[in-house]
């Protein structure tokens, strides 16, 4: 629409108490412009947005309180089409399905208006406005659904999962073996070497360095070998005690090294890695 200048000149002062009716450019105005030109789409305003036309038609319904199950369809077909030929203005492609209903309730409308005649004895004829009435319900149904599903917390909308970032390195790391875990293997040693009965005592010189170079030689050529099978409990407890000093060593020389898989896990014995 083009304002009347006229009509602009007669309602607005040319200033009002020194304050600016606007701000052109940083710029106070105190007088509107002689040639003010408003598009006619300038002005236009869409209340409401609907997602088809049972959409339409169940807000029209709604917002009247009219009775979903007796629909008053000259109102509401009134209505409807005065929706219809506002949108068909601006969207035909939109339109097009609302059309298809509004000929649907033209066609409801009719056959209300029509007489209804019904043989004697047979069944009272179908309210035309059932088959509306069954898909608005089943619509309002889905749509409540839809948007209790929309209250509820969604991920990336209103809450977002909580992500740690761990470095693990390539290279495995066994636990370190403590002094427990020594302790305990080596009384299991001595408890099973207590069940062995022997019946004489052989006096015999036992040499550290000896038995350190016997348990060397039994380690070369194998990646891995359990506590238990160095010690052999059917030579004695001092030959143990031997044996488990000349691991000491060897392990305070850095020549073999004890690592076990987990904690509580079986002790391995194997020879120090030495880069070449």
């Amino acid at each position: 629409m083009v304002a009347d200048s006229s009509e602009i000149n007669s309602d607005a002062p040319v200033v009002v108490d020194q304050v600016a009716l606007a701000r052109l450019y940083g710029e106070p105005l105190f007088a509107l412009p002689q040639d003010l030109y408003i598009p006619p789409d300038a002005l236009e305003v869409f209340l409401e947005a609907f997602e088809g036309p049972l959409d339409l038609l169940l807000y029209l319904i709604r917002k009247q309180n009219f009775n979903i199950l007796d629909i008053p369809m000259v109102s509401v077909t009134r209505q409807y089409l005065a929706y219809v030929d506002e949108i068909r203005s601006r969207n035909l492609e939109l339109a097009a399905e609302y059309l298809l209903m509004a000929a649907m309730l033209i066609e409801i409308k009719s056959r209300m208006l029509l007489p209804t005649r019904t043989a004697q004895g047979a069944q009272e004829a179908e309210d035309p406005r059932a088959e509306l009435v069954r898909r608005l319900l089943e619509y309002e149904k889905f749509k409540l659904a839809a948007q209790q599903l929309g209250e509820l917390p969604q991920y990336g909308r209103d809450f977002l999962k909580a992500q740690v970032t761990i470095e693990q390195s390539l290279q495995p790391r066994f636990p370190e073996v403590c002094i427990a875990d020594l302790q305990s293997a080596w009384q299991d040693v001595l408890n099973r070497a207590r069940l062995v009965q022997r019946h004489h005592i052989p006096r015999e010189e036992l040499s550290v360095r000896e038995t350190m170079s016997h348990v060397l030689k039994r380690l070369q050529g194998r990646r891995f070998v359990t506590f238990e099978e160095i010690f052999d409990p059917a030579k004695g407890v001092p030959v143990l005690v031997v044996t488990f000093v000349a691991l000491l060593e060897l392990a305070k020389e850095a020549l073999i090294e004890v690592t076990q898989g987990e904690a509580y896990a079986p002790i391995y014995l194997r020879l120090a890695y030495t880069p070449s």
